[in-house]
C-alpha cells in the first residue's frame, strides 16, 4: 500500500516529467502508476494530499469535458486502448502534453477498476479550494442544504436537480457523502462542477440567518406548512435543507427552522425519496 501512496502524491509531478511521450500501455492491475484508479479508497484519494488539495476520478468523456471547462487540473488519463483515437482523443487534445495517459483493453481496465467502464474513459482531477460560507452565500438566493445523506446516487441526483432548477449554491454537513465521489460525478453528469458547494460545519442553520437566509427544513410534522404556501414564495432567501434517507432530519433541525415544509401529496403517500423531493422543492421555489 505504500507504493500506491508514494504514487497518488508523485501523481502531480509524474504529469510535469517526460515520461509521457505517448500513451503507457497497462497489462498488470498492480502497476502502481494507476494504483489511483484501482487501489486506493475514495478517503484516500481525498485525504492523502491536504484536504483541499486531493483527487478524485471523473468518468466518462463528457463529464471528464465538463469538469476540464469547469477549470480542473488533469493529472492523468486512463482508457481503453480503442478510444486514443476516438472518445479520448478530444480530451487528451485538451490537457497538457506531458500528462501520462495509460491505456489497456477492455478486460484489464475492468480488473483493474473492478467494474466495466461504460464509456471507457476516466480521469484522475485534482480538487480545488472550497469557497467559505460567506463567499458561498454573498450572491445566493436559493440554497440546498444536504444534511446527512450518505447515498452517492441521491447526492449526484440532487446537484443535478440543483444545477438544472436553479440553486445557487449547495451546502452538505460532513456527515453527507462527499460530492466527488465518482459515483455521484457520474449519476450527476458532472453538474458537481457547475453548481457552487462548500461543507457546512457547526450551527449551520445561524450562519445562514447571518447571511439573510430564513430556512425551511423539509419534514412531515403537526406544524409543516405547504410547500406552495405564499409565505415561502415572500422569501427573498431561502435554504431549504433535505434530510437523510432512512430517518430524515433531526428533531433539533426541524426545531430550529424557521419553516417545517411538506410536499402536498395524493394516494397516502406521505414522502419522496431526497433527490426527488429537492426537485419538487427548487421547482416550485425557483425564480
Amino acid at each position: 500500500m505504500s507504493a500506491f501512496l508514494t504514487n497518488l502524491a508523485d501523481l502531480s509531478e509524474r504529469s510535469d516529467s517526460s515520461e509521457s511521450s505517448g500513451p503507457q500501455l497497462i497489462s498488470s492491475v498492480s502497476d502502481p502508476r494507476v494504483a489511483v484508479y484501482a487501489s486506493l479508497t475514495e478517503a484516500q484519494l481525498r485525504s492523502r494530499l491536504a484536504p483541499d488539495e486531493g483527487i478524485f476520478i471523473a468518468e466518462s468523456p463528457k463529464v471528464i469535458a465538463v469538469a476540464l471547462d469547469a477549470g480542473y487540473q488533469p493529472l492523468s488519463l486512463l482508457c481503453e486502448q480503442r478510444h486514443i483515437a476516438g472518445d479520448a482523443a478530444p480530451l487528451i487534445a485538451r490537457c497538457p502534453a506531458d500528462m501520462p495517459v495509460y491505456t489497456g483493453s477492455r478486460e484489464t481496465l475492468a480488473a483493474l477498476t473492478g467494474y466495466t467502464l461504460t464509456r471507457g474513459v476516466l480521469c484522475a482531477m485534482r480538487r480545488r479550494r472550497l469557497p467559505d460560507m460567506a463567499t458561498l452565500c454573498r450572491d445566493a438566493r436559493l440554497i440546498v442544504v444536504i444534511d446527512g445523506v450518505v447515498d452517492t446516487t441521491n447526492i449526484g441526483a440532487i446537484f443535478r436537480s440543483a444545477a438544472a432548477l436553479g440553486a445557487d449554491a449547495v451546502m452538505l454537513t460532513p456527515t453527507s457523502c462527499d460530492p466527488l465521489n465518482r459515483r455521484s460525478i457520474r449519476v450527476s453528469m458532472g453538474t458537481v462542477f457547475l453548481v457552487p458547494w462548500t461543507w457546512a460545519e457547526g450551527d449551520y442553520q445561524t450562519e445562514l440567518r447571518r447571511y439573510g437566509f430564513r430556512t425551511a427544513a423539509m419534514a412531515l410534522t403537526d406544524k409543516s406548512v405547504s410547500l406552495d404556501d405564499a409565505a415561502l414564495a415572500a422569501e427573498p432567501r431561502i435554504a431549504v435543507i433535505m434530510g437523510t434517507e432512512g430517518d430524515g432530519l433531526s428533531a433539533r433541525t426541524i426545531a430550529d427552522a424557521d419553516y417545517t415544509v411538506r410536499i402536498p401529496m395524493h394516494h397516502a403517500v406521505d414522502s419522496l425519496n431526497v433527490a426527488a423531493a429537492t426537485a419538487v422543492a427548487l421547482w416550485q421555489l425557483r425564480r
